[in-house]
């Protein structure tokens, strides 16, 4: 072999090993990149994580709070049920009681002599005014309750 051929197969070796050490660092280049933005997509994936669990926070939260609010309203609701029967059976109560009282109103004036008379005397057969002696009646009962509520007891702020 001649020197220049010994010289052109070490130039070419040499030129191989070049080639060969540019690609391996030319590779290793592209992986410290890839590296580099693998790690930047993991640390907005950090960020990101972190607020989609507060918001997820904040959803549980609101939800909680829904069903408290619910709740309540369930209870008020079932409350103002139990206060409507009362006061339906208060109603029924006191329409009783009315009854009761027309009829000892009725008895009465049948018993009296004088309240047949009162009527005839009127020419239109109607028994004696009675709201008037029960609306003095309300009126002598709610006296005493602004009485008793204004000068007994004591007023909570």
């Amino acid at each position: 072999m001649s020197t220049s051929t010994t010289v052109l197969i070490a130039i070419a070796v040499v030129a191989a090993i070049l080639l060969i050490v540019a690609a391996v660092v030319a590779i290793a280049a592209r992986n410290r990149r890839r590296q580099r933005r693998a790690e930047e997509i993991r640390e907005r994936a950090r960020l990101a994580t972190a607020r989609v669990e507060q918001r997820e926070a904040l959803a549980h939260e609101t939800a909680a709070k829904a069903r408290a609010a619910q709740a309540e309203a369930e209870v008020k609701a079932a409350e103002a049920a139990r206060l409507q029967e009362h006061a339906i059976r208060h109603q029924s109560e006191a329409a009783t009681s009315r009854e009761q009282v027309q009829e000892q109103w009725k008895q009465a004036e049948s018993l009296d002599p004088k309240a047949r008379s009162k009527g005839e005397e009127t020419g239109d057969g109607r028994a004696p005014d009675r709201g008037a002696a029960w609306g003095e009646e309300q009126g002598k009962a709610a006296e005493a309750a602004n009485y008793r509520d204004t000068d007994s007891y004591r007023t909570t702020p």
